[in-house]
């Protein structure tokens, strides 16, 4: 029997009747004689990845029907055309596609039975051994292939690329002292990497669906936060044993998913949006580090988060409050909420200094501008028209401009350079026409910067920040995430957290 490694399918139900004319107990009968052995009786996962909705429902049919048909390459999934027919595969993809009959769970137990040391640290040299720049590497999640690479940041050559997880998120997080990379994937592999060594060093799955993790200040603790079940993990950073595992069950008592969790180096302290009640939470790592959250009273249900510079507040994107809220996280009041069009993309968002006063600029995942906000009074003020809808926006201390994408609109293959002092787009780029460009992170020191074009034939391009010139490409299957050691464990100016 062939090994079916199925990644990107829906779940499999229990529901009956008929679909495309090929009876759905045809398709369960399908799945277990070919996709089960590795993907799980219950669909949590094996050798290949989970096939639940929570964890893949951004795939479509079509690109579930071509990887049943065609398989995928690089991987153990192997192509199904001339052993299901055609109407064996519409029954199948949109079998997979209906809800659970009994919705999975994942507890302390199978977290400790899905932990594994793959290296002793204790017996590896605390120096790099790759002769590169410790805080001027790159970690790059290549989504289009589920594989990640190691970048020198001086010489913009790879020193490492390995498999990773399915879907793995984007935005990486790394120890105090950098020598250390946590990844988490969608489906709640935690990975644990030394970029000292260029070893894995452990793994553990923490959930059945995962939004993203953090670690703490003094690189003792990984935060969790998962989708489903809907709970917060905290795992030991040194070999990503479990600690503790925290319900995220509101004051109303409802159970939520968890929408982001990030680090808050001043305050000692985690920071959690909750999707589905109305709170912000806080837990505390310093002194005996219980984790007890502290829950903070929100007026809407928060979807993502950034910071201001000193950490007090918390500027958190709202799904009713017209554009968002800003949280006073010392008094755990609401400040106010800040008016703007569409849905800001807080989380992405970025910061300078203008005339010496702090301002905060976001993009907008609806519309086509980007948001200028005063820290100090919390007011709009300006707007600036881009090409169409961005998603992330960058910075650095050292660059007159902040870059952003335009993601979401037509126009999605131009990147725009706007001018941190005058607030005007000075410069607009098409790297690759045709191709998206996204997500822009800078060297440590800010002279170059790396951006992504966003296809299966895609590339990191090298740019001089000033100049503007083209340094280098890399040729690169979707490069999603891209972080700059030294710039993510300082918490520079222009990054995100």
């Amino acid at each position: 029997m062939r090994r079916m490694l199925l990644a990107p399918l829906l779940w499999l139900g229990t529901a009956y009747g008929t679909v495309s004319g090929v009876a759905v107990d045809q398709a369960a009968q399908d799945y277990q004689q070919h996709c089960q052995s590795c993907h799980g009786v219950n669909r949590l996962g094996g050798a290949g990845p989970a096939l639940l909705p929570e964890s893949l429902s951004r795939i479509k049919p079509d690109e579930i029907r071509r990887v049943i048909q065609n398989g995928r390459p690089a991987s153990q999934m192997a192509a199904y055309a001339s052993v299901l027919d055609p109407a064996q595969i519409d029954g199948l993809v949109n079998y997979l596609q209906q809800p659970p009959a009994t919705p999975p769970t994942w507890n302390d137990e199978q977290i400790r039975g899905s932990h594994s040391l793959l290296a002793d640290v204790s017996k590896l040299p605390v120096t790099p051994q790759h002769g590169a720049d410790p805080l001027n590497l790159f970690v790059v999640v290549e989504a289009g292939n589920h594989h990640i690479n190691i970048l020198d940041g001086d010489r913009f050559e790879v020193l490492a690329r390995f498999a990773s997880h399915f879907a793995v998120h984007g935005g990486p997080k790394f120890s105090p002292d950098g020598r250390f990379v946590y990844f988490a994937s969608r489906d709640g592999w935690i990975s644990l990497y030394d970029l000292h060594n260029l070893k894995l060093i452990a793994e553990v799955r923490a959930g059945i669906n995962t939004r993203n993790l953090a670690v703490s200040k003094d690189g003792r603790w990984v935060l969790v936060g998962n989708y489903l079940p809907g709970s917060l993990v905290v795992l030991d950073a040194r070999d990503l044993s479990l600690v503790k595992t925290i319900p995220a069950v509101g004051l109303d008592g409802k159970t939520s998913r968890v929408s982001a969790v990030y680090t808050a180096p001043p305050r000692d302290s985690f920071i959690v949006a909750l999707k589905d009640v109305k709170e912000v939470w806080e837990l505390s790592y310093s002194g005996k580090a219980d984790f007890e959250p502290r829950q903070i009273a929100a007026q809407d249900y928060l979807d993502d988060f950034s910071f201001s510079p000193d950490y007090r507040q918390l500027l958190a994107t709202s799904r009713k409050a017209q554009g968002g809220q800003v949280i006073d996280l010392d008094s755990g009041k609401v400040v106010t909420d800040i008016p703007l069009p569409g849905m800001p993309h807080l989380g992405s968002g970025t910061y300078w200094k203008r005339d010496g006063q702090w301002v905060f600029a976001t993009p907008n995942i609806s519309k086509g501008l980007i948001s200028v906000i005063d820290f100090k009074t919390w007011k709009l003020i300006k707007e600036i028209p881009t090409l169409g809808p961005g998603f992330f926006m960058r910075s650095h201390v050292n660059s007159r401009y902040a870059w952003t994408d335009v993601f979401f609109g037509p126009d999605n293959d131009a990147i725009h350079l706007i001018d941190k002092q005058t607030l005007e787009i000075a410069h607009t780029l098409r790297p690759m026409p045709g191709k998206t460009a996204a997500h822009v992170e800078f060297t440590r020191d800010g002279r170059y910067l790396l951006l992504s074009i966003w296809d299966t034939d895609g590339a990191l391009i090298v740019y001089d920040s000033n100049t503007l010139k083209e340094i280098k490409r890399i040729p690169m299957n979707k490069p999603s995430g891209k972080y700059n050691v030294g710039n993510k464990i300082e918490f520079a100016e222009g990054t995100s957290h």
